[in-house]
């Protein structure tokens, strides 16, 4: 024989037709039943959770004349068939043991809370079915948790028996001996109730089938652990979520004592009860209950209900009664189980059954509100609640509250629905027990209170349900029940829920049903069962308020533990006199600075040993005790909650409060440290995020100087809960190991420093062998920072470089810089971060060029020398690592702004080599030639890395550079071409090169818009290139060509005056504005248009003369031509003549406005005749 692990359901044939079909009970099943009463049906449901008696055997049928007065041979012999009853006289189980409902509760945990109404005894459920019929007392003490209620039976006298000499209960005394009958008193058993008990007993004895029992007896021994049918024994435990205290003592002896556990469904009722009922079968009837009658007195309607709810209950089909006269058996009679409401004497509805049921539990509902309260219901008097130091059912109501939120917490996919009923049922065990009695539940309960804040979880997004909408329909927070509780009182119209007492005195409130016969009325009080609102779980989106509330459980936590360790008090002194020695004492004896012994530092606490802790601590936990566990998971609570709090400080640019809070949640790990003997990978790799968050939050502040007053304050604030988080903190540690990390400095190079240090600790604990198998992202990021770090540091140090003095300083200024920025190359290279690692050669390579600076010659007048080979060698390295970047990152497609960069800054070093080569000319150590090709070389490979197509931000300053480099080497060409005797060819060259650069330089200046003055000055000098040509010249004709030429060239100069013009006119209308400054351009010839009128000034002195002469020479050599002159000829020459009279007779001193718009009208001129005398004249 076998049983299947879960529930076995056995459904009828014909179910609904024919209810009394077979159904094995001693095995699973299930019976769905309509109980059928008039028109109407009752639906009765009924599913075997647990059985421990074998499955049935038939029972013995007796013969006539049998006498039951005469005890069988096996009487009061164990047997399985029997259950529990079978060492007893009872045949049954008439009275409840104490806590019966709780050994249940604990047995079948997953159904506490949600699935299930009523947890009780069979017995206790038909006590409140009976009540409009019977006229015995009803005595029961009732709890909730979540939407499940559990009833036990309470003796009210034996328990006032028991505590009379303790003198508990006085108030209850009073108020039972006011209200309560008092002329009734616990009645003694008569001779004829015990006379009637043992003969049921020798009847159930008798009827055991000893052919079949020794076979049952075998295997119900052997097979044991078979019977039991979906046993949950108790809750699983996870390392997170730990039994802090033995499950012996938080079970207090209590256990599941009934023969079978069944899952009742009455209509829309679900109850867990346990029943003794012993059950026979076999052959035509294989499940059968055993009743005993006297013959000479009739069934009452009490005695009918009975039958009938055990048969439904135990899911029996029929009923089998003996009658007897005397003990002497009579006859057997068979009674189908729908038919016992129907027998004579005992008729009863089957529906009022029902409507009673429901009316009883919504008015228990309706009353029994709040978890952790003992609620007493007696019958036609009302119900008490008890101080819980009174009270015997406290501790197992407080276990059975924790017991089924830990339950509930380890369903991880259904936790998040349920955090408000969780969060409800802790708070109500927390709120039972006195912290100094029961530490460990106190404690253990806050954790879990604490775990119900998840600190990692990704913020919700529209869509999903909130964890503030989870919970049952009937748990709730004591601040929303208590509104809800007085909006009830107001507004609740039905008189029997009202309280007889003043509402505010909670602790002696009653509910009256004012008659029994009311519970016979069909949904009496089922309109005024108001659902309670979903248990509220404070949770906000803000971090902050999430993380608060997990440091306020832990708190809690902490200090019920702390209580149960040594006080303070009880602690050696320490002299004050005496250091505190500490592991890094002796960090100074070395030799080196404190601060370079930060890594070590910082590892101390970070890397793993594996030695188990044997020692007491700081405050005297023994390892391995319940407080020595607790503590190890509130500090890594509190560590982490600190944590996210820096992290969303960091966010708000809150650096200050930041620091704060990742100190604090150091030295919750520091503290974690001090009392674990092993720590853990994930333990490890937290504690790496938490140096890596504190060296982003150094990097920031010294990123931003400016805030440091701001950022003081906010280091400086401190909650008074920080505070006894520390002091519980101090008990096992000095919570100093990482005090170098978590100060606030004010020098932004010590913070660079530190923040350094915290990447370079949190990156060695990622590389150490104790995460060596985890996840390498978190090792990427840390390797990503230190990178970034190092070239932040060596940034810092280049810029202080600049600013020194002293060459020794400044060159070891260059050293630290260097050094830092190849770390971070390597840095970045080891995880081909290509990018970066372009980034950092750029930096490299400005250091280079900060360098060169720092080489040039200086003369005895301060003035600037010849370029040095210094100079020339940290310019051509600087270039080394600007072709590096390029070549690490490839290509444009990798990174645009990165690879623009690298160019632009290529492209500027290589012109600044060239600049500075051909103004300060190193002509005592190189040929005038060398210099030459050297410029030219430069110029060139600067203007390659000019990108004049792609259209970015930086187009017109690559146009720009591009013109001046065409224009600086036109310049060059047109000095060697004036300079140089005797190699014509040589000349020719050079003269055909300073044409084409000073006619590339004017198209790209004439495509700018803000280079007036670059684009005069690259003209005049193209006019003197040809005046100087001219010069040459011996041929007339030859001269007017040149001449011409180069008043052509002249006449371009308009669309310099007019850029130059439209910028004065802007400057004067700015001036002329009443909201803006008159104040005029400043010596040096500023402009608020950006105009250098200074320049203007003196290319304005260059360009009349030049304009002036070539008018005047131009006339001459017309008027003195042999040839006789064209009419084209004639129209210019008047043209030039006119032009010539009017820049004679202008005024020297007019303004510079007017005077260059008389140059462009004079230009004006020229422009339309030039075109038509150049025909003329080439002619």
């Amino acid at each position: 024989m076998s049983s299947p692990a879960g529930d076995r359901e056995i459904p009828l044939d014909n179910a609904k037709e024919e209810i009394s079909g077979p159904v094995c009970t001693g095995e699973s099943s299930r019976h769905d039943s309509a109980v059928c009463a008039g028109s109407s049906e009752i639906k009765s449901r009924a599913v075997v959770k647990y059985c421990a008696a074998p499955p049935p055997t038939s029972y013995a049928l007796l013969q006539e004349q049998t006498d039951l007065k005469l005890p069988p041979a096996n009487w009061l012999r164990e047997n399985p068939q029997l259950g529990s009853a079978g060492t007893t006289i009872l045949g049954s189980s008439s009275k409840s043991k104490p806590f019966s409902s709780f050994g249940m509760a604990y047995e079948f945990i997953d159904c506490i809370g949600d699935d299930v109404d009523v947890v009780s005894d069979s017995e206790n459920i038909k006590k409140l079915l009976k009540i409009p019929y019977s006229k015995s007392h009803v005595s029961m003490a009732v709890h909730r948790v979540g939407r499940t209620l559990l009833l036990d039976d309470l003796d009210i006298q034996e328990l006032f028996m028991k505590s009379s000499q303790t003198g508990d209960w006085t108030w209850l005394k009073e108020f039972y001996q006011r209200l309560i009958d008092q002329k009734w008193q616990r009645k003694k058993k008569s001779k004829e109730h015990w006379y009637q008990k043992a003969i049921l007993s020798k009847f159930l004895y008798y009827s055991i089938n000893e052919s079949d029992a020794p076979k049952q007896v075998q295997e119900s021994f052997s097979m044991d652990s078979m019977f039991a049918l979906d046993q949950v024994t108790s809750a699983p435990k996870e390392q997170h979520l730990a039994m802090l205290f033995n499950e012996g003592e938080n079970s207090q002896g209590l256990r599941n004592d009934f023969v079978r556990n069944i899952m009742w469904t009455f209509e829309d009722i679900h109850m867990l009860v346990g029943s003794n009922m012993p059950i026979f079968g076999g052959g035509r009837y294989p499940a059968v209950s055993l009743r005993l009658r006297d013959n000479n007195k009739p069934i009452n309607i009490l005695t009918g209900i009975d039958y009938w709810l055990d048969n439904l209950m135990c899911n029996v089909p029929e009923l089998v009664m003996c009658f007897h006269v005397n003990g002497i058996v009579q006859k057997y009679e068979m009674i189908k189980t729908e038919d016992i409401p129907h027998l004579e004497n005992s008729t009863f509805s089957t529906r009022v059954v029902k409507d009673i049921a429901q009316n009883i539990l919504s008015f228990l509902k309706s009353n029994c509100t709040k978890e952790g309260h003992t609620y007493w219901l007696f019958k036609a008097s009302g119900r008490g609640e008890e101080e819980k130091c009174q009270n015997p059912f406290t501790l197992p109501v407080a276990v059975l509250l924790y017991r089924v939120a830990s339950n509930m917490m380890l369903k991880a996919s259904q936790n998040r629905k349920h955090y408000g009923t969780i969060r409800t049922l802790l708070l109500n065990c927390v709120k039972l027990l006195d912290e100094e009695r029961h530490p460990q539940i106190i404690a253990s309960a806050h954790y879990m209170l604490s775990e119900l804040f998840q600190l990692d979880e990704p913020p919700e997004e529209d869509g999903e349900e909130s964890i503030r909408a989870g919970g049952s329909e009937d748990s709730y927070s004591d601040e929303d029940r208590e509104e809800e509780e007085e909006l009830t009182e107001d507004s609740d119209e039905n008189v029997s829920y009202r309280s007889c007492c003043s509402p505010q005195d909670d602790s002696k409130a009653v509910a009256v049903i004012r008659s029994v016969v009311e519970l016979s009325v069909p949904e009496k009080y089922k309109s005024t069962h108001q659902i309670r609102p979903s248990g509220v779980f404070p949770v906000s989106l803000d971090k902050e308020e999430k993380c608060r509330h997990v440091l306020s459980c832990v708190l809690k936590g902490l200090k019920a533990v702390d209580v149960t360790i040594k006080k303070e008090s009880d602690l050696p002194a320490a002299d004050p006199n005496t250091p505190i020695p500490l592991k890094y004492e002796d960090r100074n004896a070395i030799g080196a600075c404190a601060a370079e012994q930060g890594l070590s530092l910082l590892l101390e606490r970070a890397m793993a040993w594996q030695a188990d802790q044997k020692l007491p601590t700081r405050s005297g936990m023994i390892p391995g005790s319940w407080q020595h566990r607790m503590k190890l998971q509130l500090f890594f609570k509190a560590s982490k909650a600190y944590y996210v709090l820096s992290d969303a400080a960091t966010k708000l640019l809150k650096y200050g409060r930041a620091l704060r809070y990742i100190k604090l949640s150091l030295q919750c790990y520091d503290a974690y440290c001090s009392v674990s003997g092993t720590l853990h990978p994930q333990v490890l790799q937290f504690h790496s995020q938490c140096l890596s968050l504190c060296g982003d939050i150094h990097l920031m502040l010294a990123q931003n100087g400016n805030n440091r007053a701001a950022y003081l304050e906010e280091y400086s604030y401190q909650t008074k809960e920080d505070q006894e988080i520390l002091h519980s903190l101090q008990r096992e540690s000095s919570c100093q190991a990482f005090n170098m990390a978590t100060d606030l400095a004010t020098d932004p190079e010590y913070q660079l420093f530190v923040s350094s240090k915290c990447y370079e600790a949190a990156y060695e604990l990622l590389f150490s062998e104790a995460l060596k198998d985890q996840d390498s992202d978190q090792l990427a990021q840390v390797l990503k920072r230190l990178g970034n770090i190092r070239n932040e540091m060596g940034v810092y140090f280049m810029n202080q470089a600049a600013a020194m003095q002293t060459e020794k300083e400044e060159q070891e200024m260059w050293k630290k810089s260097f050094s830092y920025f190849e770390k971070g190359m390597k840095d970045f290279e080891a995880m081909e971060d290509s990018t970066n690692s372009a980034l950092l050669l750029c930096n490299t390579g400005r250091l280079m060029r900060i360098c060169a600076q720092a080489h040039c010659t200086l003369s005895a007048d301060q003035s600037r020398g010849e370029f040095s080979p210094e100079e020339a060698l940290y310019y051509n390295k600087a270039i080394h690592y600007y072709l590096r970047a390029r070549k690490s990152l490839a290509s444009r497609e990798n990174h645009s702004a990165v690879w623009d960069s690298v160019n632009w800054e290529l492209s500027t070093t290589y012109f600044t080599l060239a600049t500075l080569l051909q103004d300060y000319a190193p002509l005592s150590r190189k040929a005038q030639e060398q210099i030459e090709r050297e410029v030219t070389d430069a110029m060139m490979k600067s203007l390659k890395y000019c990108d004049l197509q792609t259209e970015s931000a930086r187009q017109p300053l690559y146009q720009y550079r591009a013109a001046t480099i065409h224009h600086r080497l036109a310049s060059m060409y047109h000095s060697c071409f004036r300079n140089q005797v005797g190699d014509e060819h040589l000349r020719k060259q050079h003269r055909s090169l300073a044409e084409l650069h000073y006619s590339k330089a004017v198209c790209l200046f004439l495509s700018l818009t803000d280079a007036p003055c670059e684009l005069l000055r690259t003209l005049l000098e193209r006019v003197a290139f040809a005046e100087f040509t001219m010069a040459g010249q011996s041929s007339s004709t030859a001269k007017l060509k040149s001449l011409t030429g180069a008043l052509e060239i002249m006449t371009e100069t308009r669309s310099a005056f007019l850029m130059i013009h439209k910028e004065l006119l802007e400057e004067q209308i700015e001036l002329s504005e009443p909201a803006e400054s008159a104040d005029s351009p400043d010596a040096a010839g500023g402009s608020p248009s950006g105009l250098n009128l200074q320049e203007v000034m003196k290319l304005m002195g260059v360009f009349e003369p030049s304009f002036s002469f070539l008018l005047l020479q131009v006339i001459k050599l017309m008027t003195t031509m042999k040839r006789k002159p064209s009419n084209k000829d004639e129209e210019l020459l008047k043209t030039l003549k006119n032009v010539y009279s009017k820049l004679l007779r202008a005024e020297k001193n007019a303004p510079l406005l007017s005077r260059i718009e008389l140059h462009i009208e004079l230009l004006q001129q020229l422009t339309t005749q030039t075109g038509s005398g150049e025909t003329g004249t080439h002619s």
